[in-house]
């Protein structure tokens, strides 16, 4: 019974337990696997993104235009900036100094020449006149009553000519009578002067009256007022007083012109008559037909430039004075002769921001196969916004617009998106 009992007691020890949880599995390598391919791609795309994508500069570029056969007529030699003056502008003032009764200007208002543009107190002025009136018809009254007894003295002498005929009076009385037409002729003469000065005195103070109303010297249009009523204006500078110098500033509008200062290196590329295109800085998109009127023979040693006078060939209201302006000058190119062939224009134009100036030479770098190329140019004028290249480039190149610094010979590049 024993041995039966130990046979089933080591069965039941060789009994599998179905109950106990089964032993957990060693852990496995996967993830370490995935994470190290995960790490491996990020580096491989930084490496690419450093040594492959940052080599591409991202840039702007334009292309390079063929020039049109028009285009070479207004290329420009050169350009220069100056400002909007007027040959004719005057500040106003009265030619006595006296206090301002009316001010009938305004800022803007045109003018004609002789208006009547301010009045000055004038009290004293019309007594003088009245004074100078006075003593002429004085003078001119005096004058008649010399003529008077001139004529008085006249007849008696005749008739003391006639009595003496007759041994009716002496010879003493004809001599007495002719002493006395004289005197009075001499008196007549002496009020005549007494006359004319009188004359001359009244035109002195109505001058002086015509003095305290200011009128325009010129047709034009206002553009400062520079006095109000109750204030004293005064020719003369007064020196630190409150005293005016004048009743306001009148332009010619028809005078304005255009002066600029050309460095005197490049005025061998100016001449007068030649053409011109003119650009204010208020209005940038018109251009407004010029020509150089004169080269002013004599240079500002301190600027080394030299000061150019243009016209203006188109009168405008917007142009007024102190505007500053950009201006062409352009070739004054030559109509062919009669029968010839007008010349083709040559080379391309290219934006201006794409000319880059490396020492002494011009140069525009170019893309091929995705990589900038320089070349060495030759420049042309300026035709708008664009420059002319004579050698360098050629038609339908693609050209890099302000090219950045790290842009090289051989650098790779890539169009930038607007």
């Amino acid at each position: 019974m024993s041995s039966e009992a130990d046979n089933k007691a080591l069965l039941q020890q060789l009994r599998i337990d179905r109950t106990e949880s089964a032993p957990t599995s060693p852990p496995t390598r996967r993830p370490l696997i995935i994470g190290a391919l995960i790490a491996f791609v990020a580096l491989a795309a930084l490496l690419w993104w450093l040594f492959g994508a940052a080599k591409q500069i991202p840039v702007h570029v334009a292309p390079a235009r063929a020039m049109p056969g028009g285009a070479a007529a207004s290329a420009s030699v050169l350009d220069a900036t100056g400002y909007v003056t007027a040959r004719r502008e005057a500040t106003v003032s009265a030619q006595i100094t006296g206090t301002v009764t009316a001010v009938l200007i305004e800022e803007g208002d045109r003018v004609k020449e002789g208006q009547v543009i301010g009045r000055l107190d004038d009290t004293a002025q019309r007594a003088s006149l009245s004074q100078a009136q006075a003593a002429l018809q004085s003078a001119q009254a005096l004058l008649t009553q010399y003529q008077v007894q001139v004529a008085q003295s006249v007849r008696d002498l005749r008739r003391n000519e006639d009595l003496v005929g007759r041994k009716l009076v002496s010879e003493q009385a004809v001599e007495q009578s002719r002493s006395q037409v004289d005197q009075e002729t001499a008196q007549v003469l002496g009020q005549r002067r007494q006359v004319n000065l009188a004359e001359a005195n009244l035109r002195s103070a109505q001058v002086q009256l015509d003095y305290c109303t200011v009128r325009a010297p010129f047709a034009g249009v206002v553009i400062a007022k520079s006095a109000q009523v109750g204030e004293i204006i005064s020719p003369f500078s007064a020196g630190g007083s409150f005293t005016r110098t004048g009743i306001g500033t009148i332009v010619d509008m028809d005078s304005l012109e255009i002066e600029v200062d050309v460095n005197e290196a490049y005025i061998n590329r100016v001449l007068p008559g030649q053409p011109v295109e003119s650009v204010l800085n208020a209005y940038p998109d018109w251009k407004i037909p010029s020509h150089v009127i004169a080269i002013i023979p004599t240079a500002d040693r301190s600027k080394a430039t030299v000061k150019v006078r243009i016209a203006i060939d188109t009168k405008d209201p917007r142009i007024v004075p102190d505007m500053g302006v950009r201006v062409s000058f352009l070739e004054d190119n030559k109509k062919p002769a009669a029968g010839a062939a007008a010349p083709a224009p040559s080379g391309v134009l290219v934006p201006a921001a794409a000319i880059r100036t490396e020492g002494e030479a011009q140069v525009v770098y170019v893309i091929e196969d995705a990589k900038a190329q320089r070349r060495i140019v030759t420049l042309g004028g300026t035709v708008g916004g664009e420059r002319q290249v004579l050698t360098g480039v050629r038609a339908g190149e693609t050209v890099i617009t302000d090219p950045p610094a790290q842009v090289k010979e051989g650098a790779a590049v890539a169009v930038a998106k607007s």
